[in-house]
């Protein structure tokens, strides 16, 4: 179609429809952006009263002595924080979370890819089968915890009953130090179905061409999930690694409801965690200056671990828009 007239107002009429429709765009725009920020609003409320206004408050009663009775903070500087480093139990539970991430990220992340490839097989039934694997993660953790009590028992447990089928004499989980940490990564890979389920999204999303291929090439299963399924799905194993990493140094409920729930009761010092110290810091002794200058730690080690893996996790993911 041409727009007959003179080549000034050719371009004149042009430059005008374009104009337009860019006025209609940014129109557009920005009634879309009202949209979607109303419809996040109580969202942004909840954070800035619930979440950034409490992390301020505790910033600021941190470099106090806090009394929850009376509602007043007695400035002490520093001080708390250089308890933090005088605090035998500080370094403590600072070490046992940091050995439980150690044992418990690689054993979540093999758990649930095993779970995710093993569901991928599926065919008849695996909607049913999906269901089944991800109604662990329903479970409330007291009644888990309650399950795993009786099923770690060192003597009448399951666990160890089922070991002694072949001659094994099982451990006792909930006593002795060596085994208390791998008593409690077991509970948490009970809870594993949602790493699962995001592992499984990001098979289905492989393409069965390269599958394909590579058998015609003569690839081995062992071969095609090291070549193939590892690289194109290591976006969701960088995402998970990060997500996990930071869920076991928050770790609380799986400890307290093992050991500390019962205060009668001596519980050994391999339990005891940070987010548990930091709850009887809290809770117990009502010390909620020290307890927010713990809190603040935490979460400037978290934020050093986070920025190291990102920092050299980039490298070994694999993006879809790479040219490399």
């Amino acid at each position: 179609m041409t727009i007959k007239g003179k080549p000034s107002e050719t371009k004149l009429l042009v430059m005008g429809d374009q104009g337009r429709k860019k006025r209609v765009k940014v129109k557009y725009n920005k009634r879309e952006a009202i949209a979607g920020y109303l419809f996040i609003t109580p969202w942004i409320i909840g954070f800035l009263i619930f979440t950034l206004g409490a992390m301020i408050y505790s910033l600021v009663i941190s470099f106090s002595n806090y009394r929850l009775a009376t509602n007043t903070a007695i400035p002490v500087g520093f001080a708390n924080y250089a308890e933090l480093f005088q605090d035998p139990k500080v370094m403590t539970s600072l070490s046992n979370t940091l050995l439980y991430a150690l044992m418990a990220v690689p054993g979540e992340i093999i758990f649930a890819l095993f779970l995710a490839m093993l569901l991928d097989k599926v065919s008849r039934g695996a909607g049913v089968f999906r269901t089944l694997y991800y109604l662990p993660k329903m479970t409330p953790t007291v009644a888990t915890a309650s399950i795993f009590l009786l099923l770690l028992n060192g003597n009448t447990g399951a666990i160890n009953n089922f070991l002694g089928l072949f001659g094994i004499p099982g451990p006792q989980w909930l006593l002795d130090p060596f085994w208390v940490k791998p008593a409690i990564v077991i509970m948490t890979l009970w809870t594993v179905s949602g790493t699962m389920v995001i592992f499984l999204a990001a098979i289905k999303n492989v393409p069965r061409d390269l599958y394909e291929v590579a058998s015609l090439d003569g690839a081995g299963p062992v071969r095609q999930f090291f070549t193939i399924t590892l690289p194109m799905i290591s976006g969701a194993m960088f995402f998970n690694v990060i997500v996990l990493s930071i869920a076991a140094l928050q770790t609380f409920d799986q400890a307290y409801l093992l050991f500390w729930r019962d205060q009668s009761n001596a519980s050994p010092e391999s339990s005891l965690f940070y987010a548990v110290y930091l709850f009887i810091q809290a809770f117990r002794q009502f010390n909620f200056g020290f307890a927010s200058a713990m809190a603040w730690l935490l979460f400037v080690i978290i934020m050093i671990i986070t920025f190291v893996q990102m920092r050299f996790g980039r490298r070994f993911v694999y993006y879809e828009g790479d040219n490399d």
